[in-house]
């Protein structure tokens, strides 16, 4: 038997990582309080099935002497319990919602709910994978699901709970499982690897555990996969070749190179990886996990587990470099992965993530020192060696934004609310409002959010002035002028004159005249967009923490474009 079915807990006392569910469910138990429906989350390989099974023996177990009843601690001899853990209990029923969604297999599931369990106390029924159930599914569940009879227990498990209907979570008692730690992954596989006795190294075992990300599940699997490949024992070496992980000592170089602003290295050192055969996303990721270790060696000194052999290391690394540059790395290491697909050759494209960080300035001088990170030829030409700092011939510059002109955005402008009346701000012509453009504005906005006017027709609307209003011989007679000749077509007219008449139940004729608007819905939107502008670029500014920033470093500037205002949502 493999080993995830041979060691699954089968009572709560064995469940790894979840107390705060063991807990809460035992109480439930022990008290009597019990609940119609259960709402297991988390991620795959974490429990959920398990508990579910668990909680059927509880709420079925007789005891070894046939008298017992419900109970936090079910005693594994009885039928129930016996039949459960071999998964053939009659009145515990799983439904794997992934390919029983529709509301046909909902419909036989409420048949079998209204009969009486065959030998139990309750009948279980728990739909796994429940996200996945039609939404008609869960409609049909709904009332058997807010009242069920009471030997009838729900337990629902979803690795999506956003997915699930509001109305099916309101009515479900929800229990998050959470994934397992590296650490409690890794004693656990001790443990069963020494009832298996199976010869391994503490090495290999942690290779494993973070391997698995947080699923027990996966890390059993692992370790079953790689008994096999080495050939009924463990060792770390192995264990990296079949997981293809990549060594600490690779994330170091990268590390090293960047630190020393040494771009040959670095290349040298993807190269290596290259030759090696190793997975760039290995390499990143193994990347990402030194500088998130170094981290927190800054931030909070001593955090570390000291017998982790990683730690010695990542606690000298970080010692030589800032904090704000471990943080931009660490960055650039995480995004980077979602790159390495886009090119044909992953290596190329693990060394232009990496390059990308000697395009930032170094760090001031005297924030970098060399410890391990300042290459041969720097060190021998230095001075003072235990002080030489990390070469670069740019970081004694100034900011590349410096010596930029003043952005227009951030100089002053008329306060916000007035209007400009001519000439042209930011390309847009200026806005000349007027009461029949305020009427326009609200004609379109309202065709628009009914959905009668789209595309052309709506951008015709948008890009339209309203001159004049008249009385014709069939109605009112409008005029728009409009630049566009595009839009000046007979077709567009006629659709847009046909929702107008249907907004306003009375006859319209548009005619369409040829020139430059001067108040247009597109118009007052661009207008809108920069009084929304100008406002946050002068709230930022005058930010007591901004100014006072700005006065304390004197080279310190607003990076033009870098100011936006927050579109708030009206409604909340």
């Amino acid at each position: 038997m493999v080993l995830a079915r041979k060691y699954r807990p089968r009572r709560f006392s064995e469940l790894v990582g979840q107390e705060h569910v063991v807990r809460a469910l035992g109480n439930a138990l022990a008290s009597g309080r019990l609940h119609h429906a259960y709402l297991f989350t988390g991620t795959r390989g974490i429990g959920k099935t398990t508990v579910s099974r668990i909680l059927a023996k509880c709420l079925n177990c007789t005891g070894a002497d046939g008298s017992g009843g419900v109970t936090a601690e079910p005693c594994g001899c009885c039928q129930a319990c016996i039949e459960i853990d071999a998964d053939r209990y009659i009145d515990y029923i799983e439904l794997d919602a992934a390919s029983n969604r529709g509301i046909e297999e909902a419909r036989e599931l409420i048949e079998r709910a209204a009969y009486k369990p065959s030998v139990g106390r309750y009948k279980v029924f728990m739909i796994d994978e429940a996200h996945q159930l039609t939404r008609d599914a869960f409609s049909a569940l709904l009332k058997t699901l807010e009242e069920p009879p009471e030997y009838l227990k729900f337990v629902l498990a979803t690795t999506d709970p956003e997915r699930m209907l509001p109305t099916v979570l309101s009515r479900c008692l929800q229990f998050n499982l959470r994934p397992m730690t590296p650490q409690a992954v890794q004693e656990h596989l001790e443990r069963v690897l020494a009832d298996e006795k199976i010869v391994h190294d503490t090495g290999s075992l942690r290779l494993l555990a973070r391997a698995a990300r947080g699923s027990m599940r996966d890390a059993l699997s692992l370790a079953d996969q790689a008994i096999a490949y080495g050939g009924g024992r463990l060792d770390e070496a192995a264990v990296r070749a079949m997981l293809g992980s990549v060594e600490r000592s690779v994330a170091s170089a990268f590390v090293r190179a960047l630190g020393a602003r040494d771009g040959a290295a670095l290349l040298a050192a993807v190269d290596d990886i290259r030759q090696r055969g190793q997975s760039a996303a290995g390499a990143l990721e193994e990347l990402a996990m030194l500088l998130q270790q170094m981290a927190i060696v800054q931030a909070v000194p001593g955090a570390l587990d000291s017998a982790d052999p990683d730690t010695a290391e990542a606690t000298q690394l970080a010692g030589a470099w800032p904090a704000d540059e471990v943080q931009l790395l660490y960055s650039l290491a995480i995004h980077g992965r979602e790159e390495l697909s886009l090119l044909g050759d992953e290596y190329a494209a693990l060394a232009m993530v990496l390059l990308r960080f000697l395009a930032f300035p170094a760090a001031p001088s005297g924030a970098l020192s060399t410890g391990p990170m300042a290459s041969a030829s720097t060190a021998t030409a230095a001075p003072e060696p235990s002080v030489t700092k990390a070469v670069d011939a740019s970081h004694d510059e100034p900011p590349p934004w410096l010596d930029a002109p003043e952005s227009e955005e951030l100089r002053p402008r008329a306060a916000a609310g007035q209007t400009q009346v001519a000439g042209v701000a930011d390309g847009v012509p200026a806005l000349h409002p007027t009461a029949l453009g305020e009427r326009w504005a609200a004609l379109v906005a309202n065709l628009s959010q009914r959905g009668l006017i789209a595309a052309l027709v709506r951008e015709l609307a948008m890009q339209s002035e309203w001159l004049a209003a008249s009385a014709g011989p069939q109605g009112a007679r409008w005029r728009l002028r409009t630049e566009r000749e595009s839009l000046r077509t007979a077709a567009l007219r006629d659709k847009l004159q046909a929702a107008i008449v249907a907004a306003q139940g009375e006859p319209v004729e548009l005619e369409l005249v040829e020139g430059a608007p001067l108040d247009t819905p597109a118009l007052r939107e661009a207008a809108a967009r920069a009084r929304a502008q100008q406002q946050a670029e002068q709230t930022m500014t005058n930010d007591p923490v901004v100014r006072e920033l700005m006065s304390q470093f004197k080279t310190a500037r607003i990076v033009p474009g870098s100011i936006k205002p927050v579109q708030r949502n009206p409604s909340a």
